[in-house]
């Protein structure tokens, strides 16, 4: 009998060490209620951090985030908004390219607004945290994919 009590308080204990807390299950999670103005602004101040902005480059930068901010959130409203309504279809294959080519022309035109505000160090390690994001992105990504899949 106490060792079915213990098994029983080993499996329990085993279960709530191997469930994620809570900041880690969205990556979003802590954002998803800020406004996009909050969200570009807390940007912009972690770029100025890291890279060393001076004014006239974070008001640019600011506006930039700004930008991306509202269009990211308009894109999850509509999408959510498709999703509830029960619209939600697989894509085809030339709306994903569509897609796929209209995000990476606001890529490129990312990268040739940051040239233009940012200096030659300050462009590189940009480029270098921005790889770095994608990189934990890809990877986390995988990683997730292992896990349901029962790999």
């Amino acid at each position: 009998m106490k060792k079915i009590v213990v098994l029983i308080v080993l499996m329990a204990g085993i279960t709530a060490m191997a469930q994620k807390p809570e900041r880690e299950r969205g990556h979003r999670g802590d954002m998803k209620d800020m406004s996009p103005e909050q969200i570009a602004a807390l940007q912009t101040k972690q770029m100025t951090l890291a890279l060393d902005l001076s004014d006239a480059q974070q008001k640019e930068i600011q506006s930039i985030n700004l930008e991306n901010a509202v269009k990211r959130s308009e894109k999850m409203d509509e999408m959510k908004a498709r999703k509830e309504s029960g619209e939600a279809k697989k894509l085809t294959s030339e709306e994903r390219y569509a897609m796929k080519t209209a995000m990476l022309d606001h890529q490129i035109a990312q990268k040739e607004k940051m040239k233009k505000i940012l200096n030659k160090e300050q462009y590189e390690k940009w480029e270098k945290m921005k790889k770095n994001r994608e990189g934990h992105r890809k990877g986390r990504g995988m990683e997730e994919k292992g896990k349901r899949s029962g790999k």
